[in-house]
């Protein structure tokens, strides 16, 4: 695999360009450690950040979920024979 390939590869399979995806996944990485901080502090101190760590989680759940790719439906042969099952 060439090295250009390397960086493009993911990008591509999921619809983005290399600037793209990195723009992207360092925002999810920030929003994630931003969050466990918060976590941390809330764990000493459990008044604060009550709900900041499951609500960035099921936030950044449901983005990928809606950017999620449908996967690709079987051929008809194959549907036939998942329905005979």
């Amino acid at each position: 695999m060439s090295i250009s390939k390397l960086f493009t590869a993911h990008p591509a399979a999921v619809g983005e360009s290399y600037f793209g995806h990195l723009l992207a996944a360092s925002c999810f990485g920030l929003r994630m450690v931003f969050a466990g901080f918060a976590c941390m502090v809330h764990a000493v101190l459990p008044f604060l950040f009550v709900d900041t760590g499951s609500r960035a989680i099921a936030e950044l759940n449901a983005h990928l979920v809606a950017r999620r790719r449908p996967a690709p439906s079987p051929p008809p042969a194959l549907r036939a024979d998942l329905l005979n099952l």
